[in-house]
């Protein structure tokens, strides 16, 4: 069965990834792994400030990861797997791909303009080689009707 790992934020770029790898799961009778990286509140001297940064930045990760769920449930019948993790974006994508094997591909979304942001370049460049399955980038500049034909 194929898995697609999504890295979703709450950029447009990202909805057009999840939406490019939940079709593409529910074409493939795959599944969709969606991760969401909690930002992780710079040093704060005050414990407790930077405690609650971090407890509603995560919340809002969650709250992000869920709306999507819904939403290529309703759309595609597509359950996927959810992950909320804290940590460095790289790392943590790194990580997902070796705690899992069975993902498939790794579904980016690229904005429509301006340069490509850390995980695309860092996937796509000199590690691209090393990597243990295909990276997808989905261009931003795709309507979700080109989108749905390529998909």
């Amino acid at each position: 069965m194929r898995t697609y790992l999504v890295v979703i934020d709450e950029t447009e770029e990202a909805r057009l990834a999840l939406r490019f790898a939940s079709r593409r799961a529910a074409k493939t009778a795959g599944t969709v792994h969606i991760l969401a990286l909690v930002e992780q509140a710079d040093f704060v001297a005050w414990g407790g400030v930077q405690a609650t940064m971090e407890a509603e930045a995560r919340d809002r990760a969650e709250q992000l990861v869920t709306a999507a769920a819904g939403s290529i449930f309703d759309e595609m019948g597509v359950r996927p797997a959810i992950t909320v993790k804290p940590g460095e974006a790289i790392d943590v994508v790194k990580a997902m791909l070796e705690e899992h094997p069975g993902i498939a591909a790794l579904v980016l979304g690229a904005a429509a303009q301006g340069a490509p942001g850390p995980l695309i370049s860092y996937f796509t460049g000199v590690n691209a080689g090393t990597l243990p399955c295909p990276v997808m980038v989905i261009p931003g500049s795709l309507s979700d009707a080109q989108l749905d034909e390529l998909s």
